[in-house]
């Protein structure tokens, strides 16, 4: 199989669009990421392509195959589609043992040679499961569970292959093994697949590329460092973690905050089209804090903070300050700042500083203001292309 193809995919339920004429491209074995919040549309998507879900409109076509057209009346059931679904809740039977919730896929589909030639021994192992092959599902743990539905999920070299959220239901530690294991599996096997999640974390982690989802439409698709380093929009960069924001206003002399202070936006100043106001967006990374303005690294911008609270959270402390009207959050070395921030520093007057190479603008329509030599443009388009 080639290219999955969905285009002009809608689908609504009353007067709710969910899915509003969705496009979307999939490799031969590629991983994407459906990245957004919850009603962004990113599951109800998964499950049109599962089958479980009927569009409204547009087209679904695996390779030269088409699953659905709402013009030309196909549409192929999901036990037809070849899909592997890993789901966020297992859904192993409860009444089988492993070894036939693994062998399940095969036997729908009627693939009896796959089943005599040691298709699930063979899944089960890729998964670490050839021990539990014999055990009922209540028998195993949650991280276990998950691995044998993976395996369920891949047995059958579905053509694609869907993940629904699968690691949400697991502890921190699990999530993190399974999340790998999964990666690695894909990069063993090259098998085409979209998951579904909400975490930015295994979104980075796992994708081949992102497809960054807001109310039913994509805001981004493209490569994870393309997001990480270039996101498209305002609403983009918040969600992967970019979670401080200034609002800047132009003034004769340059940009400057709501407070007054002075921002240097480096060569993205001025702004081509004679934006009045911005948008400017930083991780807790990128933002450093000060006793005094003069220890900020030459050629940073300033700004006077007010320290509102802080956490301990091992080698750095988690300081919430307050810039004019604006509250930013950023992270603090302990070895150089612990011993005062512990010892209770809620109002103290600070700095923090920021290199402009790592802040991303934005302009009045949310989009990203790009920087084009000694000027700067607003992108005339929110969707990356790579």
């Amino acid at each position: 199989m080639s290219q999955i193809r969905v285009h002009q995919l809608s689908k609504s339920y009353g007067s709710n669009t969910i899915v509003d004429e969705l496009d979307l491209t999939i490799d031969e074995g590629e991983f994407v990421v459906l990245l957004g919040p919850s009603g962004c549309g990113k599951t109800t998507t998964l499950r049109c392509l599962a089958g479980l879900e009927r569009p409204d409109g547009g087209t679904i076509s695996f390779g030269d195959r088409v699953m659905y057209d709402a013009a030309g009346r196909a549409d192929v059931p999901t036990h037809k589609r070849n899909v592997g679904m890993i789901f966020q809740s297992y859904a192993l039977w409860p009444h089988m043992k492993v070894r036939d919730n693994i062998a399940y896929p095969l036997k729908v589909r009627r693939q009896r040679e796959a089943l005599r030639s040691g298709a699930v021994e063979r899944a089960a192992e890729m998964v670490d499961c050839g021990a539990l092959l014999d055990r009922y599902p209540s028998q195993l743990s949650g991280g276990q569970q998950q691995r044998v539905a993976v395996a369920r999920g891949l047995v059958s070299e579905p053509d694609l292959v869907l993940f629904d959220e699968p690691l949400s239901n697991l502890d921190a530690r699990l999530r993190d093994q399974v999340r790998t294991q999964i990666h690695q599996l894909h990069q063993r096997l090259r098998f085409s697949a979209v998951f579904v999640t909400h975490d930015q974390s295994e979104a980075f982690a796992l994708g081949d590329r992102l497809a960054i989802m807001k109310d039913g439409k994509l805001e981004q698709f493209a490569t994870p460092q393309r997001v990480f380093e270039e996101p498209s929009s305002d609403y983009v960069a918040a969600f992967i973690g970019m979670g401080n924001r200034l609002d800047l206003v132009r003034h004769a002399d340059g940009w400057r905050t709501g407070s007054g202070a002075a921002i240097d936006l480096g060569d993205r100043s001025p702004v081509r089209g004679g934006a009045d106001e911005v948008t400017l967006r930083l991780r807790s990374a990128d933002l450093h804090l000060h006793r005094a303005a003069a220890d900020a690294p030459a050629g940073s911008s300033v700004l006077p903070a007010t320290v509102v609270t802080t956490e301990f959270g091992g080698r750095h402390h988690d300081v919430l300050v307050d810039v004019g009207d604006a509250r930013l959050s950023l992270q603090a070395d302990t070895r150089e700042h612990g011993a005062w921030l512990s010892a209770g520093a809620e109002g103290a007057e600070v700095f923090v500083s920021f290199r402009s190479s790592d802040a991303r603008v934005f302009g009045p329509d949310g989009r990203a203001v790009e920087a084009l030599g000694s000027q700067v443009t607003i992108s005339g388009s929110p969707v990356g292309t790579l």
